[in-house]
């Protein structure tokens, strides 16, 4: 019988239970979970401390490594950016994007086959949600990461394709593994896992109860409802007046800054006037502005801004007291905008190699 398991759905608990049932000792749980989260073991007979009957055995009960997440392309760009896609034991395929920089290392990971909230601008919605992943579905993408980029993810962002709070058990379940110490974890810290949501606010108010220093991400993209319903669905069931004092009532129960993302979209939503309206909206609780120039998308007629109107928008925010940044697209040349590589193969296009 195949194995359709994961070793990263398992707890220490659950893995130590499983190396008994299949004969081994039980200090080789602990060696095995160091070769999951700390070793960045690829495959079970990576695991050279373990004894090959045992491997075998576990290889048999649990997908191997490579079969919870098959890479079938990684694309990629001078800059370093690499999205990988990968095919899951069911078939369906997930997206993962790496993004190094000098200093640091962040893994932006999918928490949905697609995704169902079908915002305007992004791909992974196109098509719908076929499935939620599990929680170790998303961790085994912070561990394939790891290894492609030869070290530990120092960030993780639920940034990929899915909205998280749909997902809400499995995404909170993956991001205590990837926070929690080897053996039983990556031990990455909670405050450089980052949640995106684009406004489910049964999810924020939930979150806001967990107890967790994890950070909060809020896809916003217009300063009124008007404008927001136009790109994102989701405003129609929880529109500003309902979103913004959720976020706030976050904001005093956990004492953590949120940040809003606001991708620029040419002559939509970055004149001054928009800039002064968004001001308007967010004043009066702690948060940030991430704007983003739109990363063009199939079925999307809109363009990003030109650099000089960009940095306008965030020096007229700054001007007023809002802390905001200007983030540059290091995804344009591996469509590695949510959801496009995943939409080129299902439609049977081939996106570059790395």
């Amino acid at each position: 019988m195949a194995a359709t398991a994961s070793a990263f759905d398992l707890d220490a608990a659950a893995l130590a239970a499983a190396v008994r049932e299949c004969g081994g000792e039980a200090f080789r749980a602990r060696q095995v979970g160091e070769w999951l989260y700390a070793r960045r073991a690829a495959s079970w007979g990576g695991m050279s401390n373990i004894p090959k009957a045992l491997r075998a055995a576990l290889a048999e009960r649990l997908l191997d490594l490579d079969g919870t997440l098959e890479t079938l392309e990684v694309a990629g760009t001078g800059g370093g950016t690499r999205k990988v896609l990968s095919r899951l034991a069911d078939g369906e395929l997930a997206e993962t994007v790496l993004i190094p920089a000098r200093d640091r290392a962040t893994v932006c990971v999918s928490s949905q086959v697609g995704c169902a909230m079908g915002c305007a601008f992004c791909a992974s919605g196109k098509n719908g949600c076929a499935r939620n992943l599990s929680a170790g579905e998303i961790a085994a993408q912070a561990a394939r990461a790891a290894v492609l980029l030869g070290r530990r993810p120092d960030n993780v962002v639920f940034m990929g394709m899915g909205e998280p709070f749909a997902n809400y058990d499995n995404a909170l379940a993956a991001a205590r593994r990837m926070n929690a110490p080897p053996p039983e974890g990556f031990g990455i810290g909670a405050r450089r896992i980052t949640f995106s949501t684009c406004g489910v606010v049964p999810g924020i108010e939930r979150f806001a109860r967990e107890g967790v220093q994890f950070e909060l991400s809020v896809s916003l993209h217009a300063p009124t409802d008007a404008m927001r319903s136009a790109l994102m669905p989701v405003n129609a069931r929880w529109p500003l007046g309902v979103l913004i004092p959720a976020v706030r009532a976050y904001t005093e129960a956990t004492g953590r800054i949120v940040t809003f993302e606001y991708t620029l979209v040419a002559g939509w939503n970055d004149a001054p006037e928009h800039a002064r309206a968004l001001l308007a909206l967010v004043r009066g609780f702690p948060c940030r502005v991430n704007l983003i120039p739109l990363n063009p998308v199939p079925g999307f007629a809109g363009r990003a801004p030109d650099p000089a109107r960009c940095e306008a928008f965030r020096a007229l925010l700054e001007r007023h007291g809002l802390n905001a940044t200007l983030r540059r697209s290091k995804g344009r040349g591996v469509n590695a905008s949510c959801g496009q590589l995943r939409r080129a193969r299902a439609a049977g296009g081939a996106p570059a190699r790395a």
